[in-house]
C-alpha cells in the first residue's frame, strides 16, 4: 500500500530526517540543562471584611463576599505592598522581586493565590510569604486609617452638636413659657439630644471595632521540584523542530534533484 507524499518523501531521505530529529531532541536537552531552574512557592491569603465600612462592590462568578477581589490582587502586588515586601526580603530593588510575583483568584472565593517564583525553594517561599504579610499589613493599616478618619469626623460634629445644645439648653430659661419662642426651642433641644446621644454611640462603636484585615490560610513551603516545562516538553519540542527542518530539508533536495533530471 502506497504511503502519503510525505511518508515516501521522508523515506527517500532517511538517513537526513533521522538526523535533524535526533538534532533537534539533543539540542531541546541541551537547551533544558542550560536552563536555570526556577521555583514557585505559594500563600494563600482568606480576605476578610475589615469591619471598617468597606465599600460594597457588585456580586460577581468571580466572589461570593461583598469584596473586590479582583482589586485586591492588583493591590497585593502594588507598588506600596511590594515595598513592604522588598523591606522583609532585605532588598530595594521593587520592581525586580514584583516580576517575581503572581496573584491569582480561585473562581467563587475570597481567596488571594500569592505565588513567588525564584531560584531556590527558599527564596521561593520567603518571597511568596513576605507578598502575603505585607499585602495584610497594607490592609490593617489602610483600614486603621479610615476608622481614624471616621472618629475624627464624629468627634467634631459631636463637638459642633454639643455646642449648639448648649446654646439651646442656656436659651430656655430666658424665653416665655407657652410662646413660639419657647416652644421652638424645646423641639430643637430634642433634637438636638437625640442627635448628640446617636453620635455618642457610634462613636462608642468605632472604640470597640475590631480590624480583620484577613489571615494567612496556607502558608508558603518550600517547593521539592522546579517549576516550569520539563525535560519532556524540551525534547518533544526540539524533535518537532528537527522534523520540520528535515521536511524543508527534503522538499530541497527532492526539488534540486527534479531539476537535476530535467536537464
Amino acid at each position: 500500500m502506497r504511503g502519503s507524499p510525505f511518508i515516501l518523501l521522508f523515506r527517500g531521505h532517511r538517513l537526513v530526517t533521522g538526523v535533524l530529529m535526533l538534532a533537534g531532541a539533543l539540542g531541546g536537552a541541551a537547551v533544558y540543562a542550560v536552563m536555570p531552574d526556577k521555583y514557585t512557592a505559594t500563600a494563600q491569603v482568606l480576605v476578610t471584611a475589615t469591619g471598617v465600612q468597606d465599600q460594597p462592590n457588585q456580586l460577581g462568578p468571580r466572589q461570593r463576599e461583598s469584596l473586590n477581589l479582583d482589586t485586591e490582587a492588583q493591590i497585593a502586588q502594588s507598588a506600596v505592598v511590594t515595598g513592604r515586601a522588598a523591606e522583609k526580603l532585605g532588598t530595594r530593588d521593587i520592581e525586580e522581586i514584583r516580576r517575581h510575583v503572581t496573584i491569582t483568584v480561585p473562581p467563587n472565593s475570597a481567596i488571594l493565590s500569592i505565588s513567588f517564583t525564584d531560584a531556590t525553594p527558599t527564596a521561593a517561599a520567603a518571597g511568596a510569604q513576605a507578598f502575603a504579610t505585607a499585602y495584610l499589613a497594607n490592609r490593617e493599616a489602610t483600614a486603621a486609617q479610615a476608622l481614624a478618619a471616621q472618629q475624627r469626623l464624629l468627634a467634631a460634629a459631636l463637638r459642633d452638636a454639643d455646642k449648639d445644645l448648649d446654646v439651646v439648653t442656656s436659651s430656655l430659661p430666658t424665653l416665655t413659657k407657652g410662646s413660639a419662642e419657647h416652644l421652638d426651642a424645646t423641639q430643637r433641644h430634642g433634637i438636638l439630644d437625640r442627635q448628640v446621644a446617636a453620635l455618642t454611640a457610634r462613636a462608642d462603636a468605632l472604640k470597640t471595632t475590631a480590624i480583620t484585615p484577613g489571615v494567612v490560610i496556607s502558608p508558603a513551603r518550600p517547593p521539592e521540584a522546579p517549576s516550569g516545562p520539563g525535560l519532556p516538553l524540551f525534547v518533544g519540542s526540539g524533535l518537532f523542530l528537527g522534523l520540520l527542518a528535515a521536511s524543508a530539508t527534503a522538499v530541497l533536495r527532492e526539488g534540486r534533484s527534479r531539476a537535476t533530471h530535467a536537464w
